[in-house]
């Protein structure tokens, strides 16, 4: 049997082929207001199918918000499924913003629901949360390795909040941020061109304080409309900016329902973030 191809070989293949940003198809019920639709399950699917349709051709990756879809129950679910299976025809890589994070059999089911081809709701990534411990994602990296899949973790995010637990100190002096950020780098070594587990980055975060060079792919939330920009990507990341998958939702939504507009808006952004290399 063949091996799969790793999610990170993927993804580098896949920025440089088509650049860097990452979409956000996140239907805010002000947003569907905004292209005029209703907001219940059928605004839903004309938004989120309208939207793939426009930027799954020419985006690298897109970024399904799960919430938004689970709000309408399972036929806002059964929406997310479509996105999925269009974008991925369409040629974009897959990555379902869901920030599971559970123990045990739990955190096996999560992995199973979201990384085994088998599955309807199968993605090439998804975004999780290690705050029960980086252990407890043991079966989502055991499936996402399984399968050629990948994880995006979160460490840095934009959130005031999250500093409280993000850059809280252990006894030794190490934060909790840069623990998520050691572990990953463990689990990317050797990994080549570019590790399957990445770090969830916030663009807006001012000093990281961190090494972000960890081996694989960084999600930086916040480009665009929530107030990032390039010279905060180069500030934030560095050296490894190269790495850096800035995603934007808002940014590139707001201009539809018009398919001309949002996808001159993925163009446009992909040239702007081409000068990180």
């Amino acid at each position: 049997m063949t091996s799969p191809v790793p999610f990170g070989t993927r993804l580098h293949a896949a920025l440089a082929e088509r650049g860097r940003l990452c979409v956000g198809i996140d239907p805010h019920a002000a947003l569907l207001r905004a292209w005029g639709l209703s907001d219940d399950v059928a605004g839903l699917e004309r938004f989120a199918l309208g939207a793939v349709a426009a930027v799954a051709p020419y985006a690298s990756v897109v970024k399904p918000q799960s919430a938004f879809y689970e709000r309408f129950g399972s036929r806002g679910v059964a929406v997310l499924e479509r996105v999925i299976a269009e974008a991925r025809a369409a040629g974009a890589l897959v990555l379902l913003d869901v920030k599971r994070g559970d123990i045990g059999s739990t955190s096996q089911a999560y992995a199973d629901a979201y990384l085994d081809p088998s599955s309807p709701l199968a993605v090439d990534a998804i975004t999780a949360s290690p705050y029960l411990g980086f252990g407890s994602l043991d079966p989502m990296v055991e499936t996402a390795r399984a399968h050629g899949a990948g994880l995006f973790v979160l460490a840095l995010t934009s959130n005031p909040e999250g500093a409280q637990v993000q850059r809280a100190r252990a006894a030794d002096g190490s934060t909790v941020a840069g623990e998520v950020l050691d572990r990953l780098r463990a689990l990317n070594a050797d990994a080549g061109p570019l590790g399957s587990f990445g770090a969830v980055v916030g663009v807006t975060v001012g000093d990281p304080g961190e090494d972000l060079d960890m081996g694989g792919p960084l999600l930086a939330p916040g480009y665009g409309a929530q107030g990032g920009t390039l010279d905060d990507v180069r500030r934030v990341f560095g050296a490894v900016a190269d790495r850096v998958l800035p995603s934007s939702s808002r940014e590139v939504l707001r201009l539809g329902p018009d398919p001309a507009a949002l996808r001159d808006a993925v163009r446009r952004t992909n040239d702007e973030l081409a000068a990180l290399g």
